[in-house]
């Protein structure tokens, strides 16, 4: 499947909200989307995170949490939830994103999605989905957290599956990874997001 840079101009300002369990490969997803997305219009937004920019993981903004208070409170974040504890923030830049006519990706949680669709009434929702045992492995391997804290996310993750609401789009991330990121372009093809 082929993006023409040229088709640009052709997209929905529509949010994107791309959700699954810590370990899912969304990050990976993204980075290995990101030229194709950007060459079809899409603006993918940064996340502020309040964990060390050392950590392994996506290219985030790492802040301490007093320096995500100060943003919060300045009114810098067009979301912000807490997950796994951490905060995450998505900076307002999306909304001037939006605003000018671009489709946004956010890097989301599914515990925020509820809100984030009240915000954004429009959003795509998209849930990337892993086999238990496969997820299990990703999560040990990025060497984040101790075993237990990886069985904690799991456990976090399992509760959350049944709480997502019907009309999200569900990708499975259990194969490759090119697979994933060719499926995640047809989707937003299919929804008018981008030009096929």
């Amino acid at each position: 499947m082929q993006y023409d840079a040229s088709d640009s101009c052709f997209h929905s300002a529509r949010l994107v909200f791309l959700v699954g369990p810590s370990g899912s490969g969304k990050d990976s997803v993204i980075d290995a989307a990101r030229a194709r997305l950007a060459a079809a219009g899409v603006k993918i937004a940064r996340r502020v995170i309040t964990r060390s920019a050392e950590s392994k993981g996506e290219a985030a903004q790492g802040v301490t949490p007093e320096g995500f208070a100060a943003m919060l409170a300045a009114g810098e974040f067009a979301m912000h939830w807490h997950a796994n504890g951490l905060d995450y923030g998505i900076p307002a830049q999306v909304d001037r994103w939006l605003e000018e006519g671009h489709p946004v990706l956010v890097n989301g949680s599914r515990a925020y999605l509820s809100e984030a669709r009240r915000r954004y009434p429009d959003l795509l929702a998209i849930m990337l989905e892993v086999r238990p045992e496969i997820l299990r492995q990703r999560l040990l391997a990025r060497g984040r957290e101790s075993e237990a804290q990886v069985e904690q996310r799991l456990a976090r993750g399992a509760s959350l599956q049944g709480e997502v609401e019907a009309d999200v789009h569900r990708l499975d991330n259990s194969a490759s990874l090119e697979t994933a990121v060719e499926a995640l372009l047809a989707l937003l093809g299919r929804e008018g997001v981008i030009r096929i």
